[in-house]
């Protein structure tokens, strides 16, 4: 894959081995204790480096909306780091450089949960994104995986999402390609890029079932979010295979399938992840439907789902 510089807007994007080596130095980083030993020096060198606590992010938000200044930081981490940081610029009027180190695809889009108090604020969007192969995809092989099924539901969610476009469907098909690939033969270049492409896509699409569902899990189960995409995805694409024939079609081919092999083809991918492994049992599972039918975002689906469905999708992902 050949290193590039994409610039959209305000936003810079650099992709390829040594992006990371442009990082912004001497400002507020937002690290984690586990990711700051790979952060080079040069970017440490006179910076003031904040831990992000673990927990939800407006929490992680408030807990650092008072020690970071109003200038730039840079976010050196997976999604929470990267949304946390996004909050907090929002918040203070800052900017964000974004060196992520999952496939998150937090970098870039504006979604994020507002820090305490300043929820009238716009959201902010990373300013310049360095987006490293080795970086984003060095994760464990589980974690990798589980990494790469998040993407892959912003590839396919972009694909019938309430904002979608052409431009969104081009880079989410591009993007489940990729992935699938990269998780097959361990390329790191194809699942960085993936995420990036997956991350943009959904970006301009926006949400639907599948992460208004897993949102929902995360915050009323306090699962991981990787492993929750990874379990639940094939069976939203279930879900919505009536109600989006043409998009799961469309993201079916990307994967080498055809309409009725979604589910399975990406079940193998997530290689069996299982929300009971993070801790959901079956009780759990009503309220968490209940909480989920109190999101707009489904509101606007063909036919909207209820309780039950919600609880049956739930149910197959245990």
């Amino acid at each position: 894959m050949t290193a590039f510089v994409w610039r959209d807007g305000e936003r810079t994007i650099r992709f390829g081995a040594g992006a990371a080596g442009h990082a912004w130095s001497g400002v507020d980083v937002l690290t984690t204790a586990r990711a700051e030993p790979d952060i080079p020096l040069a970017v440490l060198e006179g910076a003031r480096v904040h831990h992000v606590p673990a927990g939800q992010v407006p929490d992680a938000a408030a807990a650092l909306v008072d020690r970071v200044g109003d200038g730039r930081m840079v976010a050196w981490g997976g999604g929470r780091v990267i949304d946390t940081a996004k909050a907090l610029a929002a918040a203070r009027g800052g900017e964000v450089c974004a060196v992520p180190t999952t496939l998150s695809g937090a970098e870039m889009s504006r979604g994020h949960r507002p820090a305490p108090g300043y929820e009238g604020r716009p959201n902010h969007r990373p300013v310049l994104v360095l987006a490293e192969p080795d970086v984003m995809a060095g994760q464990p092989d589980a974690a990798r995986r589980a990494s790469a099924m998040n993407a892959l539901a912003h590839a396919a969610e972009a694909l019938y999402g309430p904002g979608r476009n052409p431009v969104a469907s081009l880079a989410g098909v591009r993007a489940a390609t990729l992935l699938a690939r990269g998780v097959e033969a361990g390329s790191r270049e194809d699942l960085a890029l993936g995420a990036v492409l997956a991350g943009y896509a959904l970006g301009s699409a926006g949400f639907s079932l599948h992460h208004v569902l897993c949102q929902t899990v995360v915050r009323t189960c306090g699962t991981s979010h990787s492993v929750t995409n990874a379990a639940v995805l094939p069976w939203a694409l279930a879900a919505m295979a009536g109600r989006e024939p043409a998009a799961i079609a469309e993201l079916a081919a990307a994967l080498g399938v055809d309409r009725d092999g979604v589910s399975e083809r990406v079940s193998g991918l997530a290689g069996g992840a299982r929300l009971a492994g993070e801790g959901v049992g079956a009780a759990d599972l009503p309220r968490v439907a209940d909480a989920a039918l109190e999101r707009s975002e489904l509101d606007v689906l063909s036919p909207p789902p209820d309780r039950d469905e919600l609880v049956a999708i739930l149910s197959r992902a245990l």
